[in-house]
């Protein structure tokens, strides 16, 4: 089913309510802004300006996702990153900052941060890159997605959000579930690494493709260690996953 506003899948809490996400930056129009193209979504948002009511909204909202200015008029958004995480440790985390250097990246990702958008950005990127981290978190799910996953003897539960292969349970990542969920999605069928990044990371990486070649090394090592491989390198096109021929 598609979201009949945006035109995109609609993505609900796994309990098919909608999607809880908090914004939080001192320039209330860019807020107003951000909150309209998430209600688009069809999501419940809240607004904060400053640290001590972004903490005291989430502990009313409990959301699913903080959309997170990084300089706040009372404290930065690392030191309200802790206190969030205190009220929800799941919670998504999406900072929006004006700086764009190595350093900061890293650091934000250290805090706990699971992503990093740098001012100005569009609107699209934002709803974009909060929709890939709320799949890949298990947070989210797309109402028309079927519960179970089957190619040869991988099986995989959406619902219980569970992988096994020859009924042997295998430990994925969110990210890693959302890259294996994708593979056995069109099995057969190759996969680039353009349309890899684009539904699993849902925005383009420009440059940063070998972010795909990481993460299909982390499922071999996963899915196929000890076995005969399932997922398979088609040079100059990309991945394939296919059950294995008895």
């Amino acid at each position: 089913m598609n979201n009949a506003r945006s035109g995109r899948p609609a993505l609900t809490r796994p309990d098919g309510t909608p999607l809880r996400v908090l914004v939080v930056d001192d320039d209330p129009d860019l807020a107003e802004v951000l909150s309209g193209a998430l209600r688009y979504e069809g999501w419940q948002i809240r607004t904060a300006g400053d640290g001590a009511s972004a903490v005291a909204t989430a502990r009313e909202l409990l959301p699913d996702a903080v959309v997170l200015d990084v300089m706040l008029p009372d404290t930065d958004g690392f030191a309200v990153l802790r206190d969030l995480h205190t009220v929800k440790s799941d919670v998504c985390v999406l900072f929006l900052t004006a700086r764009d250097t190595v350093e900061d990246r890293i650091k934000g990702i250290t805090a706990g941060g699971d992503d990093y958008v740098t001012k100005p950005f569009s609107l699209e990127e934002v709803v974009a890159r909060l929709r890939g981290l709320l799949r890949r978190a298990g947070m989210a799910r797309q109402l028309d997605e079927g519960p179970r996953l089957t190619v040869g003897d991988l099986v995989m539960d959406e619902d219980a959000r569970e992988v096994t292969r020859g009924g042997e349970l295998i430990e994925l990542s969110p990210t890693e579930f959302e890259l294996l969920r994708f593979l056995m999605r069109n099995p057969r069928r190759v996969l680039s690494k353009a349309q890899i990044l684009d539904r699993v990371w849902s925005y383009d990486f420009g440059g940063r493709a070998h972010v795909v070649e990481l993460y299909i090394s982390y499922l071999r090592k996963k899915v196929d260690a000890g076995r005969e491989p399932m997922i398979h390198t088609v040079r100059g096109a990309g991945y394939v996953i296919k059950p294995v021929t008895p």
